[in-house]
């Protein structure tokens, strides 16, 4: 059965303290996606909604802003990849036959400062990861726990293929020009390589500015069948060609710091994509990618097959990571610049290709772009890729 992303809706990021609360902007992202669909919550039979700090029954705390209805709501955590595992679920739902139009929707409402755990008196869920970490070279010094894991996977890829840290800065340079051009983005003036480089130092190879903000934001996406979408008279253009979520694999903790962020669990689900599509990843234009930081960025390049392994400093001087390269990449700006509201980074990541799949994207437009692809990685773990197509209407 064909799958359709019939709308899109996503409200502006913002700093932690400069938005609505999460209930307020999950309402208004759900919205926009049910407006620009031409739909009314009334149309919608299921929804998952994804965030990751937040009280159990978050997401009936939003819907119930826009409507009593008596839906089925699934609340999903699945740390940062947790808005397109919501995608994912509702994916499922329609394709499976069991909904014909559902709801997905991600928010977070975080606050200053880096990631922390909430519960201190229990075993942390990414606890094996931070372990190899912290007895990394340099693990036992201060510094946030996630710069630290994504950090060593810098130090990991720049000794392997003898790299130097301004490959990294080079990406949080390119995010911020996407970024320019896209007014729903946190961070949108223009940056050099020198400020990058000379900003305050975090761990390993990543400054400050390689490094994704905490953001408040929400996005959302209506998923229906193709026959649905046709019934209403609804835009059908946009469909999920191919879709796998893939969790951490054997050798996941054995060392390897770039194994440890996701590597064999971005290239296993990228794989599955193209199997099941038949698409070669060099045929893709435009790719949403989880950018958290800017060394993971350079790591999925390769673990997209978006370049060989080892080439993605050729990839990145050559310019092919951006418009008039091979493939344009984070044109929303990305995580790194945009913002990474957690439970909403996902849902922002298709309403970005959404967008774009349209013709809809302003100055960010990748010209002609039929395919788009989006990854989502979450520790713990999870990662989920996404292949959208535009179709004929």
């Amino acid at each position: 059965m064909n799958v359709c992303i019939t709308g899109v809706g996503m409200v502006p990021f913002a700093k932690p303290g400069q938005s609505e609360s999460y209930d307020v902007m999950g309402a208004a992202a759900a919205v926009k996606a049910l407006d620009d669909a031409g739909l009314t919550f009334a149309d919608v039979q299921q929804a998952y909604v994804g965030y990751v700090y937040g009280d159990s029954t978050a997401g009936q705390a939003a819907l119930y802003g826009i409507g009593l209805t008596g839906i089925p709501i699934v609340n999903v955590n699945n740390n940062c990849s947790t808005g397109s595992t919501a995608l994912w679920m509702a994916r499922q739902a329609v394709s499976s036959g069991a909904a014909d139009c559902v709801l997905a929707l991600g928010f977070e409402q975080m606050r200053p400062g880096a990631l922390v755990n909430v519960w201190d008196d229990r075993v942390s869920p990414t606890a094996r990861g931070e372990g190899i970490a912290l007895a990394q070279p340099g693990g036992d010094l201060p510094g946030p726990m996630a710069a630290k894991t994504f950090g060593g996977a810098g130090v990991e890829y720049m000794n392997r293929y003898d790299v130097g840290p301004e490959l990294f800065g080079r990406v949080s340079v390119k995010a911020r020009s996407h970024a320019g051009r896209n007014p729903l983005a946190v961070f949108r003036d223009p940056i050099d390589l020198d400020k990058v480089m000379g900003s305050k130092p975090i761990w390993g190879p990543l400054t400050l500015l390689m490094c994704c903000p905490p953001t408040n934001g929400a996005a959302a996406a209506i998923v229906c069948s193709e026959e649905f979408a046709r019934s209403r008279g609804l835009d059908a253009s946009i469909r999920v060609r191919a879709q796998s979520l893939v969790t951490d694999l054997p050798g996941a903790f054995d060392q390897d710091m770039m194994k440890v962020v996701g590597y064999d669990m971005t290239a296993k689900a990228a794989r599955e994509v193209y199997e099941a599509s038949g698409v070669d990843p060099t045929d893709i234009p435009v790719v949403e990618l989880h950018d958290c930081f800017a060394t993971n960025e350079v790591i999925t390049y390769e673990g997209l097959g978006l370049t060989p392994e080892g080439s993605a400093e050729k990839f990145v001087l050559a310019g092919d990571n951006t418009y008039g390269g091979q493939v344009v990449t984070n044109p929303s700006g990305g995580l790194l610049s945009k913002g990474h509201p957690l439970g909403a980074t996902g849902l922002a990541q298709c309403a970005e290709l959404v967008w774009q799949l349209r013709g809809q994207a302003g100055d960010r437009q990748v010209d002609g772009a039929k395919l788009a692809l989006q990854h989502n990685l979450g520790l713990g773990g999870a990662c989920v890729v996404t292949l959208y197509e535009k179709v004929a209407s």
